[in-house]
């Protein structure tokens, strides 16, 4: 694998993380009123970043993305939980994929990812929490 693809690997990812984030930080923020869940989903996101950015971002393809199309699955959610479930997910795995990607380049970053990765898992717990007193 050359350098441009291990690059274009690390932006598709930090996109997908970023966003995932947004997703759930927003839900929180506007739809359970959740301010301290909110502020750390934003200090998170806010922390999903690289050093040479300019650098990932010139390695950026969408047009030759084989992938670009939804499928189903990414089309359908039942209600708000699939929604956030579905975003935990995607900032989990992605922020495991940056995690290992980083290591090429520095491990200071490695780690940044797998704190983020961790803390999402941790955030995850107050969504359990918040349904769960909602029935």
């Amino acid at each position: 694998m050359n350098n441009n693809q291990t690059l274009r690997l690390i932006d598709a990812n930090l996109n997908r993380l970023k966003e995932g984030i947004r997703v759930i930080e927003d839900i929180f923020r506007y739809s359970f009123n959740d301010k301290n869940t909110a502020l750390k989903l934003k200090s998170l996101r806010h922390l999903c970043r690289v050093e040479n950015y300019l650098e990932v971002l010139a390695s950026r393809d969408v047009k030759n993305d084989v992938l670009r199309e939804s499928i189903k699955s990414e089309q359908n959610r039942d209600d708000l939980n699939s929604i956030l479930i579905a975003n935990f997910k995607r900032a989990q795995e992605s922020s495991r994929v940056l995690e290992e990607l980083t290591k090429l380049t520095s491990i200071k970053t490695s780690e940044n990812f797998k704190y983020i990765r961790y803390e999402l898992y941790n955030l995850e717990i107050v969504l359990t929490n918040i349904t769960s007193n909602s029935k």
